[in-house]
């Protein structure tokens, strides 16, 4: 039991199913493990560790991961009924402010055997590309304590990189499910625009570029969750094309010769010299692996004018929504939410989502359109994958990317650098996936982003389990 942590998921709940460990043995090696580390780390900000101790002495789902502990993100939907969900913001805290539902996400993770042990840290409104709120402190990376952990799902990736758990929830808005799976050295998966609902309280957020998923530490775990959690349910406004067969068949299976882009400059980007040589190694794998590689990109991923005006339009979108979501925030905790109850950058996007007209909002989700169009015509001109750095710098050290009251936007800015291959295909709804395949000469992990055409996870879990066996990382953990 003390070398349970290591195990994946699939192994955990192949344990569980042979009857050689009990649910209530993995959830308290989990919950000794949490324990022992988070107040190192700070990943996990609310504890539930009576009631996982009852739900896995009590008859639980015949799911593929049968008795396996979990962590939610307090964001997004990580809505459990009656559970806190701050969304890392001091005034939801001060109003311990409770969902009213579960969302569909996480009542299918519960249907796949989960229980939940707890919930993780996150920026404040999920606003940044670091975990440092106010309200709870900043989660730390298990590399290095000095450094972040990514955002928003830093306190997930954190966990599952600490081997708290052996997967966790994760959401991704702009990059936050695979920066932090980047940072962290662990595997993460943004999935093709609605093949996970949002459900039942949101159709569609940030005019889709807001997806749901979780932080993995292997691609069996990521492709049979997704099994489990990916599909239509009723009222969602739109939802991607089952695939044929199930993900987890997927893993293993030869992908044949692919044509692969792979990007390792892009201008106006400034790129670090380890980011670069891990991209070159990796296309050198592939290479010898037999595809077809070429350092190639979208054009419309290398106009510095075009990216501006992007970044304006996009700026306004998310703002917004910001705006629109603080409204709702105000009439749920039966006050108006002011300056004073939120960091200064998050106030200042606030107020300009307030000041925008609805030319402008409708102005920006026809650029998102057209953009859209114009990324979807690489690999239409027949590309498979398109290889990039999953950030443009290792995990930067804690405190560089956090808001200052003396230079607003400063810290918004600065996150805004560690996205310019993450939030495109947000924009584009298309799968793409982080896999931890290389590290910096000091230990500290770099991601490699891989980008599918519009619902070919498929053609991802086939790459991604070459790539892990080609480059395994599975030995490779945080000595903490």
């Amino acid at each position: 039991m003390q070398e349970i942590y290591k195990l994946d998921a699939t192994a955990q709940a192949e344990l569980v199913r042979k009857g050689d460990v009990s649910p209530l043995e993995l959830v308290n090696a989990a919950i000794d493990r949490i324990e022992k580390l988070n107040p190192k780390i700070n990943a996990v900000i609310h504890t539930h560790f009576e009631r996982a101790r009852e739900q896995a002495k009590a008859l639980l789902p015949e799911g593929p991961f049968k008795g396996v502990p979990f962590l939610l993100k307090d964001l997004g939907c990580g809505n459990l009924k009656g559970d806190p969900i701050y969304w890392g913001t001091q005034f939801l805290k001060d109003a311990d402010f409770r969902s009213p539902f579960t969302a569909y996400i996480v009542e299918k993770f519960i249907a796949a055997g989960l229980i939940v042990v707890g919930r993780t840290n996150v920026p404040e409104l999920g606003a940044w590309t670091t975990t440092e709120p106010e309200s709870y402190g900043p989660s730390r990376n298990p590399w290095n304590l000095n450094h972040s952990t990514g955002g928003s799902s830093g306190g997930s990736a954190a966990a599952v990189a600490a081997q708290m758990v052996p997967m966790a929830h994760a959401s991704d808005g702009g990059g936050s499910i695979r920066n932090p799976a980047s940072q962290c050295g662990v595997v993460g998966l943004k999935p093709t625009r609605g093949r996970i609902s949002l459900g039942p309280y949101i159709g569609e957020s940030w005019a889709g570029m807001v997806f749901e998923f979780a932080e993995t530490r292997t691609i069996r775990d990521a492709a049979t969750l997704l099994d489990c959690v990916s599909g239509f349910m009723p009222g969602d406004p739109y939802t991607a094309v089952p695939p044929s067969r199930l993900y987890r068949e997927e893993v293993g299976i030869d992908p044949g010769k692919l044509r692969i882009g792979v990007l390792k400059e892009n201008p106006g980007t400034d790129i670090k010299a380890p980011c670069v040589e891990a991209v070159e190694s990796v296309a050198k794998v592939l290479d010898g692996l037999g595809h077809v590689v070429e350092f190639s990109r979208p054009k419309v991923m290398e106009s510095p004018e075009a990216k501006e005006e992007l970044e304006i339009h996009l700026i306004n979108i998310i703002a917004a929504y910001q705006a629109h979501v603080i409204d709702q925030f105000s009439q749920l905790i039966g006050r108006e939410i002011g300056s004073e109850d939120m960091d200064c950058d998050n106030w200042a996007v606030t107020e300009l989502g307030r000041s925008l007209t609805a030319n402008q909002y409708i102005d920006a989700v026809d650029m998102l359109h057209r953009f859209n169009r114009q990324m979807a015509g690489w690999w239409d001109g027949g590309f498979d994958l398109l290889i990039t750095p999953t950030i443009p710098e290792p995990p930067p050290p804690l405190g560089e990317l956090v808001p200052d009251r003396n230079e607003p936007l400063k810290g918004f800015m600065r996150s805004g650098l560690l996205v310019p291959f993450l939030i495109p295909f947000n924009m584009t709804g298309q799968p793409a996936i982080s896999l931890p395949l290389c590290q910096t000469e000091d230990g500290l992990p770099i991601g490699i982003q891989l980008v599918a055409a519009f619902g070919r996870e498929d053609l991802l879990f086939r790459i991604a389990s070459q790539l892990e066996v080609e480059m395994p990382w599975a030995d490779r953990n945080p000595q903490l």
